[in-house]
């Protein structure tokens, strides 16, 4: 089930969504920019940012879509794009992180160094690096969310560096969220996602269905950090219908 929640909705809010380029990311950049949030969604490559720009039809020429061109996978990257959405739109009141990869590469015994960087350090590097920037700079209007798989809860054998990684991350939020009370902070936890990369089985979630389970979620108000399940287009449902039932 895909439903688009009422534009303009969120007119005002300011949205920061590293890994806005991927198959996910989509999903998200285009439901924040429907609901007339201002999303920032920044590219390491100008090639990506033109086929998201593609990917979105009229909305990827849309004023409030900002796309610099900018490497947040590094402590003092992450720390200046902090800076330039505080300065250049006065603050960040949401966050959305679907940063993330997979990797296929065998035996967790059997893994190489490289294969250690790039799959587990390079990415548990980015997530860091980008919550130590962006939490303490959120308004206190919205909230920080962390984008999952159900491999950071399960084992899966042959790929036993993303599901380190992707606990890791989990184990992350959780933390934040009891070291920052003030603010809401969120992990999505993924099943298998229909993209614009890769169709899926039906029952899958969809990008779209999870950039409406977040707008939802921001439109959601004061409320405790979660850790919210969407492991299928029914699950992702069931949300829309219980957030928007207690708006």
């Amino acid at each position: 089930m895909s439903r688009n929640l009422s534009t303009g909705t969120l007119a005002g809010r300011r949205v920061l969504v590293p890994g806005g380029t991927g198959g996910v990311g989509e999903g998200v950049v285009r439901a924040f920019l429907v609901a007339g949030a201002d999303v920032v969604a920044p590219t390491r490559s100008d090639q990506r940012g033109a086929e998201l720009r593609a990917a979105l039809g009229d909305l990827g020429v849309s004023p409030l879509l900002h796309m610099p061109t900018h490497d947040y996978t590094t402590f003092d990257g992450a720390e200046e794009l902090g800076r330039q959405m505080t300065e250049r739109l006065g603050g960040i009141d949401d966050a959305v992180v679907p940063v993330g990869g997979w990797w296929q590469g065998g035996s967790l015994t059997g893994i190489r160094e490289d294969d250690w960087a790039a799959a587990f350090t390079g990415l548990t590097t980015a997530h860091m690096a980008l919550a130590r920037a962006i939490v303490p700079r959120l308004s206190g209007v919205g909230a920080y969310t962390v984008v999952v798989g159900q491999s950071a809860e399960w084992p899966v054998p042959g790929s036993g560096l993303v599901s380190m990684e992707q606990a890791a991350v989990l184990m992350m939020q959780r933390v934040l969220a009891a070291e920052n009370p003030d603010h809401r902070i969120h992990a999505l936890i993924l099943g298998p996602v229909r993209t614009r990369f890769a169709d899926g089985d039906p029952n899958h979630v969809s990008a779209a269905e999870i950039g409406n389970a977040l707008v939802a979620l921001a439109q959601a108000g004061d409320g405790p950090s979660r850790a919210v399940p969407l492991a299928s287009s029914r699950e992702a449902c069931e949300l829309l219908t219980e957030l928007t039932q207690t708006a």
